[in-house]
């Protein structure tokens, strides 16, 4: 017949994992009058045995399992402490350890005994609490059952006196010892595990055993033992005491864990920086400082250019190395030595030449740079990689769509492992990003050199009227392939009036730019056959747009240069324009003081001069962009200006900053053309110097620009203007 006892016991261990039921049976076994106890941690469930509901004065029916029960048990006094044991045990994942007194149903005051130990769950995370606990109230045969629970306890703890002499050690520690001693009793600590001596473990024992303070530690201890180890040390008046498991098994696993991590960073951070730049030699030289010292001591990012297989005998050719890095900063000129000298030196049966015909990476597992320097053709190759003194290596190629783009060599000293299956798994993972990146910026720049082509097709040369010089440029934004809608335009009308348009079409792609084109053909066919002025050619382009439906919108400047028979003997030149939510044009004069109806002409000046100029805004209110409400009425400004005068127009990615507003990028402008006309600058350098100080290092729009400059009558075109140029017939202002 079983016992009330037995089965408790039986109920306590049903339904628990099987390595916990071993771990269970290991307190039990031999522990009499010792109780034993599981604390779910996850489901709260706290399990007894019967021993442990006869020592709190319990039964089955007056105990529901939960710790709060237990906690009412406990005397009032110690329930904080008990309480701070458990917690940093569970926040530990260690050992559990106290003494408390408990008031038990009967009115009995008690005091109790435990220690247990946090055992970790799959994932590592404290899952249970297993212990022991017994009635030490009389004190009655106390170091037996201190020994009892130490022989049953599921983690290696011994003893060592004051002179450093094992004076014991329980079940489980002498298993774990006994790769060195199986009876460690009585020995010498230091002389049974030399390799103890100088370490973390001497360290912290001594420190333990001269402060009087418990100590905690993690530590490896080399063959015959070759483990990891938790060790928790407290002193005792005899000596100290030592409670240690066996965490090898948990060290790998976080190993691998910081490792995955690693490896997941690598990989998101040479995605992010591929991604970052269309310049294929920028990518490269990225790729090539992620993966070194990371996956390899040192490697090369080679490029592989134009089209085709590479079985013809000039395959040397299209290679050129772009990119290498070596951790060790003191060896990086060594790299980029051998990288000048080895492409010329490959031979058809060369490691690269393996590298770029297979789909595969090509691995030498060891003696790499005999295997290498087998294929290379050029002493001094050969002696500079013997300095780099490689002993294994890999080849990956960097495919893009359906093609070899790129290889990538990566080579480890002989005091690194060789390449093993996890390694090249992540280099052929590198090398697939790689390969697609370099590929996107091969198309990306035929794109690029298609579409600048294509823009600036629709962007003719300017006319030269007499005395008038028209500057012109457009600068192509650094991102994307598509053309813009950035333009300009310049023409003469039949009355001999010279016409200057600056547009922007809305938005950034291949649509943007064919509604750019049908624009300007609208806008200088409709000026040219009606002759009207900027706000009535305006307003007939958003009519037209309409009635063609023209699905877009622009912001537009029209300008017109007109001169009367009094003006020219005057020396003056009106300037008649229109704006479509445009910014306004600049105008910067430079007085004479002698004649101050005209201005003083730079051409006369010359580069070095340090004038004084007024530069300023052509003022007037922007009317609706275009392609918004063609029945809007569109307003146009008149301004007499000196021959000597120069007139800017421009598109907004030259004033535009992201977080800024725009008057602030229109004042730095003004200030910028202001200088380039008081230094006395020809248009054309006076448009360059202008790009150069205002345009990003990477620029995020297109820009166009026209400076107009008007030379003064009285005296000859000057050369910097160039030949006058005109259609046949016309006599232009």
């Amino acid at each position: 017949m079983t016992s009330p006892e037995d089965r408790s016991r039986r109920s306590l261990l049903t339904g628990t994992a099987s390595d916990l039921d071993h771990r269970l049976w290991e307190v039990a076994v031999g522990a009499a009058g010792v109780g034993v106890f599981v604390w779910d941690l996850e489901s709260r469930q706290l399990r007894w045995d019967g021993s442990l509901l006869e020592i709190f004065g319990l039964d089955d029916a007056t105990f529901d399992g939960s710790i709060d029960t237990f906690f009412a048990s406990v005397h009032p006094e110690d329930r904080e402490r008990v309480s701070a044991a458990l917690e940093k045990a569970i926040d530990a994942l260690g050992a559990y350890e106290a003494e408390y007194r408990i008031n038990t149903p009967a009115g009995e005051l008690r005091w109790i005994t435990a220690r247990g130990i946090v055992v970790p769950g799959p994932e590592g995370r404290p899952a249970h609490l297993l212990g022991a606990a017994f009635d030490s109230t009389a004190e009655r045969d106390e170091d037996a059952r201190v020994t009892q629970v130490l022989e049953a306890m599921p983690m290696a703890f011994f003893s060592l006196d004051r002179e450093w002499r094992f004076t014991y050690a329980n079940p489980v520690a002498q298993r774990l010892l006994g790769a060195v001693s199986l009876d460690v009793v009585g020995s010498v600590i230091w002389e049974l595990f030399p390799a103890a001596v100088g370490s973390d473990f001497e360290k912290a024992y001594r420190e333990a055993m001269e402060t009087q303070r418990p100590v905690m530690f993690e530590a490896y201890y080399p063959p015959p033992l070759d483990d990891w180890y938790e060790v928790r040390a407290w002193p005792t008046p005899n000596g100290l005491s030592v409670y240690f498991l066996d965490i090898t098994e948990r060290r790998r696993l976080q190993e691998e864990l910081v490792r995955s991590s690693r490896v997941s960073s690598l990989l998101a951070d040479i995605t992010g920086a591929l991604n970052e730049t269309m310049e294929a030699e920028e990518a490269v030289a990225v790729l090539a400082e992620l993966v070194a010292p990371t996956l390899a001591d040192w490697c090369i990012v080679t490029l592989v250019e134009g089209e085709g297989a590479l079985a013809t005998s000039h395959w040397r050719e299209r290679l050129r190395d772009l990119a290498t890095w070596h951790g060790d900063p003191a060896r990086r000129a060594l790299v980029e030595r051998y990288a000048e000298v080895r492409i010329s030196a490959l031979s058809d049966e060369s490691f690269v030449r393996r590298g770029l015909e297979s789909l595969d990476p090509v691995v030498l597992e060891s003696q790499a740079e005999e295997a290498v320097g087998v294929g290379l053709q050029s002493d001094e190759a050969r002696r500079v990689l013997a300095e780099l003194a490689p002993e294994s290596a890999v080849a990956v190629p960097l495919r893009g769509r359906g093609r070899t783009v790129g290889l990538l060599t990566a080579y480890r000293s002989a005091d690194r492992p060789t390449f093993g299956d996890e390694d090249l798994d992540v280099l052929r993972e590198v090398a697939a990003r790689a390969g697609l990146a370099l590929d996107n910026a091969r198309v990306f720049a035929e794109q690029r050199k298609l579409s600048e082509a294509l823009q600036r097709s629709l962007l003719t040369d300017p006319p030269e009227p007499d005395h008038l010089h028209v500057s012109v440029r457009y600068e192509p934004a650094a991102e994307g392939a598509e053309v813009g809608g950035d333009w300009y335009d310049s023409f003469i009308q039949e009355d001999g009036a010279t016409n200057v348009v600056i547009g922007d079409v809305v938005g950034h792609d291949t649509a943007a730019a064919t509604a750019m084109g049908q624009l300007r053909g609208l806008l200088r066919g409709i000026a040219i056959t009606t002759g009207e002025g900027p706000a009535e050619v305006l307003r007939r382009v958003d009519s037209a747009m309409q009635l063609l439906q023209i699905e877009t919108t622009a912001t537009v400047v029209a300008a017109r240069f007109e001169q009367l028979a009094d003006q020219r003997a005057e020396g003056v030149v009106s300037l008649r324009w229109s704006s479509a939510g445009h910014p306004p044009p600049l105008v910067a004069v430079v007085r004479d003081p002698d004649h101050p109806a005209q201005g003083v002409d730079v051409a006369e000046v010359g580069p070095g001069s340090a004038l004084d100029v007024d530069a300023h805004e052509l003022d007037q209110d922007p009317d609706v962009l275009l392609g918004l409400d063609p029945r809007s009425p569109r307003h146009e400004a008149v301004v007499t200006l000196p021959r000597g005068a120069t007139v800017l127009f421009y598109t907004d990615g030259l004033v535009e900053r992201r977080g800024e507003d725009i008057d602030a990028g229109i004042e730095r402008l003004r200030r910028a053309f202001a200088d380039v006309v008081g230094r006395g600058l020809a248009a054309d350098l006076a448009c360059d110097a202008i790009l150069r100080e205002l345009r990003p290092d990477v620029p995020e729009d297109d820009v166009a620009l026209v400076m107009v400059r008007l030379h003064r009558e009285d005296k000859p075109r000057p050369p910097e203007a160039g030949p006058q140029r005109t259609p046949p017939g016309l006599n232009p202002s």
